[in-house]
């Protein structure tokens, strides 16, 4: 089983260390990354209607997804209503009308219940409103900060894409290349210690990374760099604990992969289930460090 930052169960390619080649699904991963990274990066850079336009998108993705791991067809009553909760959530938090957002999530969630009642699995897919849907209003609201004239709001966004990114690439390299000991064997069994470790690694320089170049293109970004490091370690690890809540999701519901939608990487929650942690707890933290503050500030 994967999830969207571990590794691979070991196969018969493997060599005694337990190290496996990271190339040949690499490649594919690198490809498909090729073309959606570039889509997403532009279109949260100039934000607005392009951004709306992708969250909502994922949003009806992320929800039929998940009806089909609830045992609902894409079409069903059920699954729409779940989506549809997940799609007009997402374009009130476009306006920041948030608590009417999250009543509308919660309306979806119920409505998805009650037609699906007949199934021994109601109550999961209502459930699929509130794992989906707080990540899709923190990144709206994230980049909905206008502070600086909304230079903070596209950092703070792109700092926390970027960093499950790079989580995500780091763990899945020095899992494949290095091998080892079982992160949590009982949950997804090819998830390494050096997977994470390495994951946690990169996540760090990555934050040193970024505030450093932060602060010659943005006036309020004055925050130390060994500061940097530690907030995105801990959104790291955050994400890392999204990938194995996913991977305990589709191990419990006996699946492999959410779905087929990208090469490489199976469904959407496969790619996006780290992002889903760790974005309602970057927006937390902008919400204690001000609207108008770097999230490592």
């Amino acid at each position: 089983m994967r999830g969207g930052s571990g590794v691979l169960a070991p196969g018969p390619s493997e060599s005694p260390s337990g190290a496996r080649p990271v190339l040949p699904e690499l490649g594919l991963r690198l490809l498909s990354a090729a073309i959606l990274g570039p889509t997403a990066l532009l279109c949260l850079w100039f934000g607005a209607v392009p951004w709306i336009l992708l969250i909502g998108l994922g949003a009806v993705g992320l929800g039929a997804e998940w009806a089909v791991l609830a045992g609902q067809r894409p079409s069903s009553a059920a699954a729409l209503a779940l989506v549809g909760g997940l799609v007009l959530a997402t374009l009130e938090g476009a306006v920041e009308h948030q608590g009417l957002a999250f009543g509308l999530l919660g309306s979806g969630g119920a409505l998805a219940w009650w037609f699906a009642r007949p199934s021994a699995h109601a109550l999961r897919l209502a459930a699929g409103a509130f794992y989906i849907g707080p990540a899709m209003l923190a990144l709206l609201w994230l980049r909905s900060d206008p502070g600086a004239a909304g230079s903070i709001g596209r950092a703070n966004t792109l700092f926390l894409v970027l960093l499950v990114w790079a989580s995500d690439s780091g763990a899945y390299v020095a899992g494949r290349a290095i091998g080892g000991p079982k992160l949590a064997p009982a949950i997804s069994p090819g998830k390494t210690w050096a997977g994470a470790l390495g994951g946690l690694a990169i996540t760090c320089l990555f934050g040193l990374a970024f505030a450093g170049f932060a602060r010659t293109a943005l006036p309020a970004a004055s925050a130390s760099l060994p500061h940097a490091a530690v907030i995105a370690g801990g959104l790291g690890l955050v994400a890392q604990a999204g990938d194995l809540l996913e991977s305990a999701i589709k191990r419990h519901v006996g699946v492999k992969d959410s779905g087929w939608l990208i090469p490489g990487h199976g469904g959407l929650l496969d790619r996006l289930d780290a992002l889903l942690a760790a974005a309602p707890v970057a927006a937390l933290l902008s919400l204690w460090t001000g609207r108008g503050a770097l999230l490592w500030s």
